[in-house]
């Protein structure tokens, strides 16, 4: 699963880079489609459930799901870029979400309070705590600075399938859920709306979007349950989160 995810981090790492004014979302999709075949693996998202693309691509005030097409990225908008790697059976799966250019001061704070929740949730990655004490520590950190949590879609467990059990909700009461044991690994992925929590999907029936039309965030990471603590799957080689 470390090797799988370490695909997938230098693949973020990459797209990242070529996140401009004027790229448009198939190319980075191009892109990371070759960079994972070249390293062995293939993009696990392409054909899941009839996923069209190698990664998911999903622009402002869509929230996660989004189709790569030909939309050009403009100064000020923010991507949310979502990949996963299947090598030997195995499946790393990550998120970042990118400023184009330079973004508002709002934007910004959304961004930084979404990637700070991840890693209020790793902290209470470690045996023996409660599944919705990580639920919690997400929720807890998002609401007290005034945005909301998506609710109708969450993290997951993974391993030889993106989607595990147990589903791992960005919301929950702390104490309460099965103990977390040396050995799970979970897709732990706030979803962060500066606006409602409530969504909606479009037509293609993939893309979710805000139902309000404000901007969402999303960031993610593949994170192993050990005795040493939380150990990310999906960080580069360096050992950085790159978020």
């Amino acid at each position: 699963m470390r090797r799988a995810g370490l695909i997938v981090a230098e693949t973020l790492r990459d797209l990242r880079k070529m996140v401009e004014p004027g790229v448009t979302t198939h190319q980075l999709d191009s892109y990371a489609e070759k960079k994972i075949r070249s390293a062995g693996a293939y993009p696990t998202f392409k054909g899941y459930r009839s996923f069209p693309a190698s990664i998911c691509a999903s622009v402002n005030d869509e929230v996660v799901h989004g189709i790569p097409s030909d939309r050009k990225l403009r100064e000020g908008d923010i991507i949310k870029l979502d990949c996963g790697a299947t090598l030997d059976g195995y499946v790393g799966d990550a998120a970042i979400s990118v400023p184009v250019g330079r973004i508002s001061p709002g934007l910004e704070k959304l961004l930084e309070i979404t990637r700070s929740s991840l890693f209020r949730a790793m902290e209470k990655m470690i045996p023996g705590n409660r599944l919705y004490d990580v639920s919690y520590a997400v929720q807890e950190f998002v609401e007290e600075n005034g945005y909301t949590i998506v609710r109708d879609f969450c993290g997951h467990g993974i391993g030889q399938r993106m989607h595990e059990d147990p589903q791992v909700p960005n919301y929950g009461r702390p104490g309460t859920g099965p103990k977390l044991k040396e050995g799970w690994v979970l897709a732990i992925e706030p979803m962060v709306n500066a606006g409602t929590h409530e969504v909606k999907v479009l037509g293609d029936g993939w893309t979710v979007k805000t139902k309000d039309g404000k901007a969402s965030s999303h960031f993610e990471h593949t994170i192993a349950v050990t005795e040493d603590g939380p150990v990310v799957l999906t960080a580069l080689e360096d050992g950085s989160l790159m978020l």
